[in-house]
């Protein structure tokens, strides 16, 4: 997986986990709703890398 690509999931995801945390903290559904979300999205997106690497070799 391109370095690049693999820093820019894990930062999705893990802006995703404070985002979720800080909203369950508050009592912000919303908020803690988007960050689950932005987690679900970066753990995509890490897959789909993955899997073109696995093919590519």
């Amino acid at each position: 997986m391109a370095a690049g690509k693999k820093v820019k999931n894990m930062a999705k995801k893990t802006k995703g986990k404070v985002e979720e945390t800080t909203g369950r903290a508050v009592g912000n559904e919303s908020l803690e709703a988007k960050g689950a979300r932005k987690q679900m999205a970066g753990d995509a997106k890490q897959t789909v890398q993955k899997a073109k690497d696995t093919l590519k070799h």
